[in-house]
């Protein structure tokens, strides 16, 4: 089977003692769909921060490629 692009919204939340910690990831049909999720969150205060992702996947293979952050807010954590 060939890969398929899988757009996720990663929200963050506030842990223990103010750290930020990642919440469940939401898939998504599209980009556009992914950041409206993320700017709702934000604007709701339910997240600190939010990561919209593209990843190339084959999940019959196992394979998968290396994420593309394609928008980033708010308070997340530090990506290289």
């Amino acid at each position: 089977m060939a890969a398929k692009e899988r757009i996720v919204y990663q929200p963050y939340v506030r842990g223990a003692r103010g750290a930020v910690k990642p919440g469940t990831p939401v898939p998504c049909r599209t980009a556009e769909e992914a950041l409206r999720r993320a700017e709702k969150a934000m604007a709701s205060a339910s997240v600190v921060g939010a990561h919209v992702v593209r990843i190339m996947a084959d999940e019959e293979a196992g394979d998968y490629g290396d994420p593309e952050y394609l928008a980033s807010l708010g308070t997340v954590p530090h990506v290289d």
